[in-house]
Order: structure tokens, then C-alpha cells, then sequence
């Protein structure tokens, strides 16, 4: 048998492609988070202090997505936010109670070649009912995904920096 070094490999051959993957719309998550809900958008004007909060709450140093937050007819809020996975962004829904406390978590548009185990609905549901008095931390009260690491590490904590919204600002609106 003859093997060919892998620097012999045209580069094609050992590059893995990446691309996003949409799960699901905006519109599909608020749909199926609040079955027959209307929704009001809630435009958030971040002070660099509540930003500083955020950032020291969760850990995550990408900016909020300010314009990812509605209001539910029926109660809650419907909040859309990035964070990046390895290398590429994800893009994460999350739906809270009218109390603050985490009704569900859904993954809407993934772009990493792995690590989309994050999407396991056993994973996601980890957080239903987790507020921001809860730890929300891999390894404490987030169990992780073998070869998912940073993906859940990075939800984690943007599902964190949600619920910090929440208490920083929505809770009082």
C-alpha cells in the first residue's frame, strides 16, 4: 500500500467547508415559543453601564443585539441574540416567562462544521425555569456536550446575558 502525505492532498481535499444552517426564522421561534401570540419589538437603548453588567454577568464580550427583544401578547419576552460558537456565530432564541424564568431555548441559524449537538432539545431544555438568581454555568448547573464545548459554553452564558436583561431592564418596564 502506498500512502501520499497530506501535503501532497490538493488543499480542497482536506479544507471542511463551512455554512450556515437556518433552523428556524424569527418568525417560526415566536410562533412555535408562544403558540398564537402577537408581538411588540422592544428597542433597548444600552447605557455603556448596563453594558459593563452584561459583559461582567455572563462572560460573553460581544455586543447585545438591542433590537432582538419583543414583547408577547400573551406574557414574557421573545429575546434573538449571537454569540460565537469556535469560530462562526450563532444565532439563539430564548423565551422568558413574564417573571424572568426561562420558558424555552432554541438554536436558529448555526454556522460551525460541529459542535451542533447544541441543539439536542435534552440539552436546550437544561435551562427552562433557570433565572438570573440561578448560577447558569457549564459544569455547575449546565451539564456540557463532549465535542460541543465552546457551543455550550458560549450559550451558557449568552442564555446568562438574556437573563441579565431581563433583570437589568425588562424587569422593570
Amino acid at each position: 500500500m502506498k500512502w501520499t502525505p497530506v501535503a501532497a492532498l490538493p488543499l480542497a481535499a482536506i479544507v471542511v467547508p463551512v455554512h450556515a444552517t437556518e433552523y428556524l426564522t424569527v418568525q417560526q421561534a415566536q410562533a412555535q415559543m408562544f403558540p398564537g401570540a402577537t408581538f411588540q419589538p422592544v428597542p433597548l437603548q444600552l447605557s455603556d453601564t448596563v453594558r459593563d453588567a452584561l459583559n461582567e454577568r455572563s462572560g460573553v464580550h460581544e455586543p447585545f443585539n438591542d433590537k432582538g427583544v419583543w414583547k408577547a401578547s400573551s406574557g414574557g419576552w421573545f429575546i434573538v441574540d449571537r454569540v460565537v460558537g469556535k469560530h462562526e456565530k450563532i444565532t439563539y432564541a430564548v423565551a422568558l416567562d413574564a417573571k424572568g424564568a426561562v420558558r424555552a431555548v432554541d438554536i436558529l441559524t448555526y454556522q460551525e462544521t460541529y459542535g451542533y449537538e447544541v441543539r439536542n432539545a435534552d440539552w436546550r431544555a437544561q435551562f427552562i425555569g433557570k433565572t438570573a438568581q440561578d448560577p447558569v454555568q457549564l459544569g455547575k448547573d449546565i451539564r456540557n456536550v463532549s465535542g460541543a464545548t465552546l457551543s455550550c459554553k458560549h450559550i451558557t452564558q449568552g442564555v446568562k446575558r438574556v437573563l441579565a436583561v431581563y433583570d437589568l431592564l425588562l424587569s422593570k418596564m
